[in-house]
């Protein structure tokens, strides 16, 4: 009797140390850190990658034209806000062949043409607005670390908007 009680004591004991000893180890498993600024900022003020985090680099992305058979102009492809979101499209679906998803960016490099009915001057409230549609929605409530810059012309005559992003995610 004494020797059963010691033995199912000793089991529970063990049992007990193990799943303290897993919550510890889910504690403090890497992970991936977002620095979040304080409201109103969209945009985070940093990412900390630890070691071991799977990382996706993709080259500068493009708008699509709207429609295909006409690409001669700006209208074409669309204002700021258009262009930047068929260019988080096309990254949306270049995650998905990889197997990530748009919450697994972590930063983004954005190109801003200026825009000829603005005076030359890029719309930024255009882009913020179509960046609002990807993040920090229900869907997806992540932010990113970003820099928007306004560069004087991208690689075609009619592009507003080139985005490069990374992605990174926790090996499963």
């Amino acid at each position: 009797m004494i020797r059963t009680a010691f033995t199912t004591a000793f089991v529970a004991a063990t049992a007990l140390a193990g799943t303290m000893v897993e919550a510890k180890a889910a504690a403090t498993s890497p992970a991936i850190v977002r620095l979040v600024n304080p409201p109103p900022a969209i945009i985070l003020g940093g990412v900390v990658l630890p070691p071991g985090a799977e990382i996706l680099m993709l080259s500068g992305q493009l708008a699509a034209p709207i429609d295909p058979a006409r690409t001669d102009s700006i209208e074409a492809y669309g204002d700021t806000r258009t262009q930047t979101i068929s260019t988080f499209n096309k990254i949306k679906a270049a995650l998905a062949k990889q197997g990530y998803a748009m919450s697994d960016i972590v930063k983004l490099t954005v190109f801003v043409a200026g825009d000829p009915k603005l005076g030359g001057k890029m719309d930024f409230a255009g882009f913020n607005a179509g960046y609002k549609e990807f993040f920090g929605t229900a869907e997806n409530p992540n932010l990113v670390a970003r820099s928007t810059v306004q560069v004087a012309a991208l690689a075609g005559p009619n592009f507003l908007v080139e985005i490069e992003a990374t992605a990174a995610r926790m090996p499963k």
